[in-house]
Parts: structure tokens; sequence; C-alpha cells
């Protein structure tokens, strides 16, 4: 008995000190402060404004994001040094196969609604020739024309150019590319990231497309335009990802499929994600059905420390950017995980599961309530109207374990391993930045030629 309370109280303890940590990460004034002492050293050394460009051939990502990269560089005045690169392992992705032909058709809805060619010369990318293209790259690292020959080289690859790609595999020095594929790992490493198509600047991370936006930001609050002009695609590209929804549910969304969400309770892309899809099921009137599953790490999938470091700032600029209150946590993993998904599915039976999930939430990720605790969980099945005595009844069994797992096995067949997780039908969109995606298709769904708006 006393060994099992010192391994608790152990636990506990490590528990309270991460969460401590990742509040101080969480804020914006720290972000503010670490952007701010970046630009003192830039100005003190003298250097140029470096945006680094990691790029991996076989990732679609990266693809997209070097769409963009000219225009960048021509609008701002910074120094553009690109690296051919990979992504870390297993320790990183923890389902590398599923997220390579989930990124495919998830690059293929972007490209789409990006207006960039994609696979239209091909049904898929030639990967016979991707060893010979990789070597007949990094023939050409180092000279002023390799941002140019890697943007073809993807073009090629991402537009599915078989005879391209045929004629360019064999030109190249055989291994070469190894050599600086580990080069950029060490670097990328050094500055502290893991994942392909991710640009670096100032000390922060910008991953593909989808966080662009926020380095145009920066660029324009350190005041680095060459003119006063448009950096017109890249207007075009915030405002493709824009959408509104209809004032009331149009009529064809009836015939639609329920909407489900995989989230869990330790994600703080799943808390980010959950008013907003609430939001969209109640405009499209659809059927939401929350689906929680099992943190990864309490599936026995770890989470490396640079990986939580980047989440915990991408989390914060998201948070901010929706406008969603974030920043000061309490990390419910283990014992608070599991008393809120046995308390969830009860709050289900009650009707009040929406309620509970943004309660929860909300004491979670911004005002640090420890749900592991009676007080805290007493706390938000308060605000949610859940009779205590049957909470306590409900956190004493083991009746959630079953559905929970059921949810688990439905997400992994879906096609995603990871939350959050929405899927309409057959198609099925990751990440709490793919809810305009989703928007396009149910626009689509209920497009009877009318319009949808009425």
């Amino acid at each position: 008995m006393e060994a099992v309370f010192y391994l608790g109280r152990r636990l506990s303890i490590k528990r309270k000190a991460r969460s401590h940590f990742l509040n101080m990460l969480l804020s914006p004034g720290s972000r503010r402060m670490q952007r701010s002492a970046s630009e003192l050293r830039r100005r003190l050394t003298g250097s140029a404004h470096v945006v680094s460009a990691f790029l991996q051939l076989d990732d679609p990502y990266s693809y997209l994001l070097a769409y963009y990269l000219p225009e960048l560089q021509a609008h701002f005045d910074i120094e553009l040094r690109v690296y051919l690169s990979q992504a870390r392992g297993e320790a990183y992705q923890p389902a590398p196969d599923m997220l390579a032909e989930y990124a495919a058709t998830d690059a293929q809805r972007l490209a789409r609604e990006l207006g960039i060619p994609f696979l239209d010369r091909g049904a898929a990318p030639p990967v016979e020739h991707r060893r010979g293209l990789l070597d007949e790259l990094a023939s050409h690292a180092g000279s002023p024309d390799f941002f140019d020959e890697f943007r073809d080289v993807l073009e090629l690859y991402w537009r599915g150019d078989n005879e391209a790609a045929a004629r360019r595999s064999d030109t190249g020095e055989a291994g070469s590319a190894d050599r600086e594929i580990e080069a950029s790992q060490a670097l990328q490493s050094r500055l502290g990231h893991y994942n392909s198509a991710m640009l670096h600047y100032g000390g922060e991370w910008f991953w593909g497309v989808d966080r662009l936006h926020y380095l145009v930001q920066r660029l324009n609050d350190v005041g680095v335009e060459k003119d006063s002009g448009g950096n017109n695609k890249l207007a075009a590209l915030r405002q493709a990802m824009q959408v509104s929804l209809p004032v009331r549910p149009p009529s064809a969304a009836k015939a639609l499929p329920p909407l489900e969400l995989f989230v869990s309770f330790r994600s703080p892309y799943s808390y980010l994600c959950l008013q907003r899809s609430f939001e969209i099921a109640d405009a499209f009137g659809l059927e939401l059905k929350v689906r929680p599953v099992l943190p990864m790490v309490m599936r026995g999938m770890q989470v490396p420390h640079k990986k939580l470091l980047y989440i915990a700032k991408d989390t914060s600029r998201e948070a901010e950017r929706l406008g969603v209150p974030y920043g000061k946590l309490a990390d419910p993993v283990g014992t608070g995980v599991e008393r809120c998904l046995a308390v969830f599915l009860y709050a289900e039976s009650e009707r009040k599961g929406r309620e509970f999930l943004l309660n929860a939430g909300t004491a979670i990720w911004s005002e640090a309530v420890d749900v592991a605790t009676d007080k805290g969980m007493r706390k938000v099945t308060g605000r949610t109207g859940l009779f205590w005595p049957d909470v306590l009844a409900v956190m004493k069994s083991d009746d959630w374990r079953a559905p929970i797992e059921a949810n688990r096995e439905a997400m992994m067949q879906s096609g995603s391993w990871g939350v959050p997780t929405l899927r309409l039908g057959d198609e099925v969109f990751w990440g709490q930045d793919r809810d305009w995606l989703l928007v396009r298709h149910i626009e689509e769904m209920c497009d009877t030629g009318d319009g949808i708006l009425v």
C-alpha cells in the first residue's frame, strides 16, 4: 500500500511539474518575449532575416508549401535557405503508413481548394524514381539554383509526371541524398524540430500552408516588406481558408449522415476544435456524435520532448486566433482522463454531454482545474448540472472502457490514428485546422444548384 501511494504521489508531482512548465510556454506574453529577444539578437549581430525551409520530396505538404515560397521571397526582404530533409521516425509519427496515406488524400483536397495542380499527370507519384530524384537533388545542394531545382522535382513528383521523373532520376551520385538529409536533420534538431514541410524563423516554427499566415504576420510586424504592394498568392491562401456558416440549415443537409468527432481530454487540439465543431453541426443541422478516446500516452505511445514543445507553442497561437480561453492547464493524464471519460458517458445519458465537454475543456486548459481530484471534478460537474452522488458512482465503475475502446477502433478503421478527427460518412478530416475543409465538403454535399444559404 505504501509503495502504491508513493508511486501515485511521485507521478502526481511529475504531472504538476509538467503542467507548470507548459503553462509558461502557453502564455502569449512568453511568445512575444521570445520574438522580441530573437529580433534583438538579430540586430546586435547584424544578421539577415533568415527563413529556413525543411522540405521532403515524398511529402505532399512540402510540395504545397513550396508553391508559396517564391511569393514569400519576392515580397519580403528575407534570406531563404532550403534544405532537403525527411521527417523523423515512429517516435514522432506513431502511425507513419496511415499518415502517408491520409496526407496524400488531405493534400489533394487542399490543392483543389487552393488551385494547385496535384496528380494531374498520373494517378500516383512516381515512387519508383524517388531514390534517383533525391540523389539528383542532392547534387544541386548549396548551389544558387537549388530551390528552383527542388521546386521542379517536387512538382513533377506530385503531379504524377512519371516520364519527367524517369529522365531526371539517373543524373545524381548514388547515396548523396543520405548525407544531405542527415545534415539537414541534425540542423533541424539543433533548432528544435523534427518534421518536414516546416519553416523556421527567429526561434519559431511554422508547419505547411496551414501556419504560413503566422510567418507572414510576423514578417509584417518586423517591417521587412520590400514594397507596400499586396502579396496576392499569400493573401489568396488566407482568404481560401475563411468560410461563412449558413444562416439556417440548408434543406439538403437533412439527408447527410451524422458528424462524428473523435477527441481526447488530454489533447489541446481537441479542446480547440470543440466549439467550432458544435457551431458547424448546428449551422447545418447535423447530429454531432462525440466519440472520446484514450490519449496516445495512455495507449502505450510516447510524445518526444521536441514534439511536446512545438504542440504547446502552436496551440497557444491557435487558441489566440480562435479566441478560445487557453493557457493555464492541469494535465489530466491518467486518473483525470479516466474520470472524464466515465463522467462524459454519464453526462451523455443525461443529455448534457456537450456542456460537460466544454466545461471540462475550459477547466483543464484555461483554469488549471485538476479533474483528477474530487474538488476539481465537482467544480466541472456542478457547472454542468450533474448530480454529484451519481458522478461519484460512475467514476468508480469501469463500464466506460468498452465503449471508449470501440471509439478508438472506429477511428483507426476510418484511417485516422489521432485526435481530433472529424468524420462525415466516408470523408475523414484530421486536425482542428481542417474545419474549413469540412465546411467546404458539407457545402458541396448540400449544393443542389440553387445555393445552400436559403
